[in-house]
């Protein structure tokens, strides 16, 4: 008897995606949460989206996600980043209201069929008989016993949680809220080696006390594109962002209390993410520098708080007072709740197979911050794919691993596997080596042909993708035909000079074919780097042949003569589900590499 085929535990970004996901795809699933009404709860700055960040919430919504959809309903301001860059690097990023955000989130999360929210706080993973260690549940701190044979853990910072600003600590996941510190003991007592992290906030200001007069404005794009490949067109009134800077005057207050920071006074012993510091480790590590920029964010549309995007501190209450006080805009702000550190365990991720299944335990997966990463992106992305895989896992169904050259999502995870993270892993595009072909405009067209046979998404969703795509590859014929000057339209577009809105005019045919927008940009895109994708797409395939080339659950790493003694300890303790996950292996020589590929060959 089993109560479900999924448990998640948590309900932040990677808990959402991760039981909806199970759910879409028709599984028994329930979420456990401490708060049923924190589901989905943005804890620190009110936005989606960004640098490469954005290309992963458009992949999470191709495969179905959630995270997309609601942000269109509850962005406040929309824009395109890199515009004047090229379309590998170009990435949506939009600001949302905090609370409608949340409730939104909650509510859908709530009616999804299959998914039972459960409100409790789960202490303790239960651990099966037998000789294969496997997951049978999940134990409530009330004694309840959830059985089910895959759990998803997405603790964000909740695991031990611990909450420093200045000499006052709490123990905490959240300001008031009480962290997991139960379960972080149970991963222990089941031998998953577990290391520590820490993340931080700023303090949030009251609108009204802020000097709007002397910071820069920093609107939104006209029109606002939908970050959903599903929101046909968004009718928003866009609220604007503003902009600021830290002056020498701050920088010598903060050096000069930076002692009473936990974090140099030793108190804090976590790592804190490199490309998203706190203001005193800017300050100290950038001592040459005496500006630092500060993005006002609106936290809603009817919210007095202000997120001031770029001072998260853990210095005393009384310093940010003081600092903020030489910061123009903020002489006289109002500070709501002054900013905190949190630091929190995290499963060191050496443990982590390419399904984001804990290798020493069948049937736990993680996703979030409990991988050592940062955002609510990764997080996300990572649920859906921990989501999918305990659905398969939990009907006895191979797992899906998702390569580098698929997705943003194959690359984050590939890099997760790979190595342990000294510090909050984040997402760069400068990670993607074969960025020109993972767009963040492409990505439903990457992926719609999975998530259909997943069950991730319905036939008409499809149905849209492969129009889509046939509209596109039908301009792209249409401008093969057409001349200009002796010239194909093509060849006139792989000028850099020209563009689609050039080729509107020239042609009323191509005008004729009323492609929207982002369309327009990707057949540009096609067009223009068609060179450097092809080349990009032959060095995939390449890579491809190793990489999908899979090895068996029970693999006998014993019977291969040759294979060196610390690679056949390590593949058989971490169970690498292809070729490439096992060249990757710390310890694997491409010697063993060889062995291996020669062994399943004869298989």
């Amino acid at each position: 008897m089993r109560d479900f085929d999924v448990i998640v535990v948590g309900g932040g970004h990677a808990g959402v995606e991760a039981a909806s996901a199970a759910a879409r795809m028709g599984r028994l699933v329930a979420m456990v949460v401490l708060d049923p009404a924190a589901i989905g709860r943005m804890s620190c700055n009110p936005a989606i989206g960004g640098i490469a960040k954005g290309q992963l919430v458009r992949e999470v919504d191709a495969l179905g996600g959630e995270m997309a959809l609601v942000t269109d309903a509850t962005g406040i301001q929309f824009r395109m980043l890199n515009t004047s860059k090229g379309p590998a690097v170009r990435s949506p990023r939009a600001q949302c209201d905090r609370a409608a955000y949340n409730r939104v989130m909650a509510a859908r999360v709530q009616s999804r069929p299959g998914l039972t929210v459960l409100a409790g706080e789960a202490v303790a993973i239960e651990r099966a008989g037998g000789d294969a260690p496997r997951v049978a549940g999940v134990r409530l701190a009330d004694g309840t016993l959830l059985q089910a044979p895959a759990v998803v853990l997405t603790t964000g910072t909740f695991l031990a949680g611990k909450l420093f600003a200045g000499p006052w600590e709490a123990p905490g996941g959240r300001y008031d809220e009480a962290p997991a510190t139960a379960m972080a003991a149970s991963l222990r007592d089941l031998g998953i080696r577990l290391g520590r992290h820490k993340t931080g906030t700023p303090p949030r200001l009251h609108r009204d006390s802020i000097d709007w007069a002397v910071c820069q404005i920093q609107p939104g794009d006209d029109p606002p594109q939908p970050f959903s490949f599903r929101t046909r067109e968004l009718r928003v009134e866009q609220m604007p962002c503003w902009l600021t800077r830290t002056t020498p005057a701050t920088h010598a207050i903060i050096a000069a209390n930076a002692h009473r920071s936990p974090m140099f006074s030793g108190r804090i012993r976590g790592t804190g993410p490199r490309y998203c510091p706190s203001v005193e480790d800017k300050v100290v590590r950038f001592a040459d520098q005496d500006s630092h920029p500060i993005f006002l964010e609106p936290e809603g549309r009817d919210a007095i708080e202000v997120y001031p995007n770029g001072i998260s501190t853990s210095l005393p209450a009384d310093v940010q007072t003081q600092f903020l006080r030489t910061i123009p805009g903020l002489e006289q702000a109002e500070i709501l709740r002054p900013g905190y550190a949190v630091e929190y365990d995290y499963i060191l991720t050496d443990q982590l197979r390419a399904d984001l299944q804990v290798g020493s335990l069948r049937g736990l997966f993680a996703a979030g911050q409990i991988n050592g990463t940062s955002g609510y992106e990764e997080a996300a992305g990572q649920g859906l794919i921990a989501g999918i895989n305990a659905a398969r896992f939990a009907r006895g169904e191979e797992p899906i691993v998702i390569d580098r050259a698929t997705a943003y999502l194959g690359v984050m995870i590939d890099d997760l596997c790979r190595v342990n993270p000294t510090e909050p892993y984040r997402m760069f595009t400068s990670r993607a080596e074969f960025r020109l072909l993972l767009r963040s405009d492409n990505a439903d067209r990457r992926l719609h042909a999975l998530a259909e046979r997943l069950g991730l998404i319905d036939t008409a969703t499809a149905d849209s993708v492969r129009d889509k795509e046939t509209r596109i590859h039908g301009a792209i014929a249409a401008l093969e035909q057409q001349r200009r000057d002796g010239r194909t339209l093509v060849e006139w577009l792989r000028r850099p000079e020209v563009t689609t809105a050039e080729l509107l005019a020239w042609s009323p045919e191509f005008a004729n074919l009323s492609l929207s927008v982002s369309e327009l940009a990707e057949v540009e895109a096609e067009i223009k780097y068609a060179g450097y994708v092809q080349r990009q797409a032959l060095e995939v395939e390449r890579l491809r042949r190793m990489e999908d080339k899979r090895i068996p659950e029970a693999f006998d790493y014993d019977a291969i003569p040759g294979l060196c003694s610390e690679a056949r300890n390590r593949l058989a303790q971490r169970r690498p589900l292809t070729l490439g996950e096992a060249s990757r292996v710390a310890g694997v020589r491409p010697a063993d590499v060889q062995l291996l590929l020669v062994r399943l060959s004869a298989r």
